[in-house]
């Protein structure tokens, strides 16, 4: 099975469909959360991917958006963007967001947001953290966001290895047990400005990271347009 793996669209319609147009041949396309937050363009986001029949789960700030996540651990902008947002998505985005699970599995993949032992939560930053999670999910692969920074870790035996992912250079991946995460279509956060995504193939154990630029100016205009935090629209044009 071949998939396109999607993270942290974050309400960028631009970058998503840069993506999509970018997008090879695929069997699913798979979102990791955080869909929506931060960016100007919520509703149009989750049509795009209903639209496309995604299989996602839900990330911090989509449970936000709907009242069933805590914002008190969000920055000031992150908390402005994410009320915005609740005040503009529609019934129809409302309640798909809601019926999104934390954890996703399917044959030998699990999907989460954060982490598979604190999906909404935690961030895998470290082959450390990597390590410890590798208890918590029974598959072989573990695909997650959150960071907003593309990478795999790797395991091979008691240890636990950071692999590179540099675009046009794929990965074959060994038999072993790997935790990979797509970096973010609509925030990166690599300080590459360009929508980050994964093209994973479970059969041949292909990993391919594509990067593709999109009209930030557009998403900005956007966000000035209903006010959304300065720091949050000049950070699409640095990628930080």
């Amino acid at each position: 099975m071949r998939l396109a793996v999607v993270s942290d669209i974050h309400s960028n319609l631009a970058a998503l469909d840069a993506v999509l147009d970018d997008l090879p041949e695929v069997d699913q396309i798979w979102a990791l959360g955080d869909i929506v937050g931060y960016g100007p363009q919520p509703n149009e986001v989750i049509a795009r991917l209903r639209e496309r029949d995604v299989r996602a789960v839900l990330g911090n700030h989509d449970g936000a958006a709907i009242g069933t996540v805590d914002t008190s651990w969000f920055n000031v902008d992150a908390a402005t963007a994410v009320h915005w947002t609740a005040t503009v998505i529609d019934e129809p985005s409302r309640a798909w967001l809601a019926s999104l699970p934390m954890r996703r599995t399917e044959g030998e993949l699990t999907a989460v947001h954060g982490s598979p032992r604190d999906p909404i939560w935690e961030y895998v930053a470290s082959p450390g953290v990597a390590r410890a999670n590798l208890a918590e999910f029974g598959t072989r692969w573990c695909l997650c966001g959150h960071t907003h920074l593309p990478v795999i870790y790797h395991a091979d035996r008691e240890r636990v290895a950071a692999m590179e992912a540099i675009p046009g250079r794929p990965i074959t991946l060994d038999a072993s047990r790997a935790i990979l995460n797509p970096g973010s279509v609509g925030q990166p956060r690599d300080g590459n400005p360009d929508a980050s995504y994964l093209v994973f193939d479970t059969e041949s154990r292909r990993a391919e990271y594509r990067r593709v630029a999109y009209d930030i100016a557009r998403t900005q205009g956007l966000m000035r347009e209903v006010d959304l935090p300065a720091r949050l629209v000049e950070r699409l044009a640095w990628g930080r």
